[in-house]
């Protein structure tokens, strides 16, 4: 079977490159993420602290992930790619004028939020809260460095540079390690710590524009000049809008999933009128437990879905290699998605208890399950996450913000719907699986919105039948692993559940990769696609 047409053989390797280097250098990442909440885990526990730590960490990232990765790079990526490939000083100005703007206001807003929260905790002293309000105004000064260095990471994948953006993070992974370590080492006080970790977080922060813009030397000529980027400027105002209302509404969603977690400490005892069923422990065993899912998704998921916008933004002229491009992104992400959903439900148990269990693990017996409840939730969706990432992209490669927009502003409301449904029954794992149905109803309207918005064929024959056999790859490997269960038998102590953890993942990526191999996918193969001579000088396209 061959590869769908992506404009040509060079794409084609470019584009498996490209997965390879964001890969690999996000896995690195995501090792040192997992060492990072596997040390505060220890460090702050799955009570009051913890949960606290996390909340405060999630909101300078809520708004990365809102200017940074999100609707700015949306708006700004394509206009960038455009500028680069036919007028560099018209891009060079655009990118100045962006840097400064999105310094001014994320700055800005960092001083309102900073102050209405001294204000909530002068007004209202409680303990609690004040801990978890003085936590989010030690880290929030993060918020305008880590979306100036998403923004500087979007550049350098302009210019082909996907490897030291995937880096980035594992600086500030780094510095949290260290600093968390040493105060493990040290025996400094649980609280003291926290204030320290965040602290760390902020000076990482710094560091991680510096490594940035180490690396767009000599590709930017940074100019105060922007009067030749006024027009480009405009368009790309014009589609930042809607895109910030649509991934404004989905971290509005997360938000909201952070404030239910968090209602017995910062709200109260009781939720409409009726005691809730949340307790001090449940952001942090929903927060911990997100990191668990977002390994697989930010290794491959969104690493697909990086290498495939810069292409897209460039095809987007050529009908046939557009969708060659879709077609392809979107196979990539479900070989990669589907299996990660199906194991990661399938040795849920036995990962919790590895990494939240044990001597070192911080997490009570009782919590450890409920971890497992609610990554089983986040699992089943994997693969939707996956494929959301590359259908948006091909919106906004097509300039069209607002379909997203819109969509993402229903999902928000089901979310939140099934949330404060789900929660009095499942607890925290309601929320997860809230999350999850989302994703699945999202993935299947964006599927058909974009055969009928873009009057792009994502779906054809070959696709299905690709899925078709992905999905029946996938099913041989639970059977492998629930067969490795049964031989196994229950677990006890840490030993035995690393042992059964290990062997599971072991015997599933085996069943996986051996039917895989015996039905001669394709997009196995594609994974492993070299970049063709010299693509660096032909195209701009650098993967170191």
């Amino acid at each position: 079977m061959d590869a769908p047409k992506t404009g040509s053989g060079h794409d084609s390797g470019l584009l498996a490159a490209a997965i390879r280097v964001v890969s690999g250098l996000t896995l690195l990442s995501r090792f040192s993420g997992l060492a990072r909440d596997l040390i505060t885990a220890r460090l702050f526990g799955d009570g009051l602290l913890g949960s606290a730590f996390r909340a405060a960490y999630a909101a300078p990232n809520l708004f990365r992930r809102l200017f940074g990765e999100g609707a700015l790079s949306a708006a700004f990526i394509p206009e960038y790619t455009r500028g680069i490939t036919h007028d560099r000083a018209t891009a060079d100005a655009l990118a100045s004028m962006v840097i400064a703007w999105l310094t001014l206001v994320t700055s800005a807003i960092v001083v309102v939020i900073e102050v209405a929260l001294v204000g909530v905790i002068l007004a209202a002293p409680d303990p609690e809260r004040t801990l978890s309000l003085q936590l989010m105004l030690v880290m929030l000064p993060m918020m305008p460095m880590v979306c100036l260095t998403a923004i500087l990471g979007g550049m350098l994948q302009a210019h082909g540079r996907f490897g030291p953006p995937a880096a980035a993070p594992i600086l500030l992974n780094l510095f949290q390690v260290g600093a968390a370590g040493l105060c493990w080492i040290a025996n400094i006080d649980r609280t003291t710590a926290a204030y320290i970790t965040g602290a760390a977080a902020v000076i990482a922060s710094v560091a991680q524009i510096a490594w940035s813009l180490h690396a767009l030397r000599g590709r930017v000529s940074w100019t105060r000049a922007w009067t030749s980027a006024s027009q480009s400027a405009k368009t790309v105002l014009g589609r930042f809008l809607p895109v910030v209302i649509g991934l404004g509404t989905l971290q509005l969603n997360t938000m909201l999933d952070t404030l239910i977690a968090m209602w017995p400490t910062w709200i109260g005892p009781t939720m409409f009128g009726r005691p809730t069923p949340l307790d001090e422990s449940s952001n942090a065993i929903l927060s911990y437990t997100q990191t668990l899912y977002q390994f697989p998704l930010g290794v491959f998921g969104l690493a697909v879905a990086t290498a495939v916008f810069p292409m897209l933004s460039r095809a987007v002229d050529d009908r046939d290699a557009f969708t060659g491009v879709i077609r392809k992104g979107l196979r990539l992400s479900f070989f990669i998605g589907a299996p990660a959903s199906i194991g990661l439900f399938a040795v849920r148990d036995d990962i919790c208890h590895v990494l939240f269990g044990g001597k070192y693990g911080g997490f009570d017996p009782e919590n450890i399950a409920r971890c497992a409840d609610t990554l089983a939730g986040f699992a089943l969706a994997v693969w939707a996450y996956s494929l959301n990432h590359v259908f948006t992209r091909a919106f906004y490669a097509k300039g069209d913000t607002q379909t997203p927009m819109r969509l993402a502003m229903g999902m928000v409301a089901l979310n939140l719907t099934l949330n404060l449904t789900l929660i009095w029954s499942f607890k925290e794992a309601g929320m997860a699986y809230a999350t999850g149905v989302s994703a699945v109803v999202q993935c299947v309207i964006l599927g058909v919105l974009c055969r009928r918005k873009l009057e792009i064929r994502s779906f054809d024959n070959e696709t299905a039948r690709a899925f078709v056999r992905m999905i029946t790859c996938g099913i041989t490997m639970f059977a492998g692993i629930e067969l490795t269960d049964r031989l196994l038998g229950a677990s006890e102590t840490w030993t035995e559940y690393a042992v059964a953890l290990v062997t599971k993942v072991l015997a599933g990526a085996g069943c996986y990769g051996a039917l895989c191999l015996m039905l001669k996918t394709p997009e196995l193969k594609w994974l492993f696609e070299k970049a063709p001579k010299g693509s660096g000088g032909a195209s701009g396209m650098s993967f170191e």
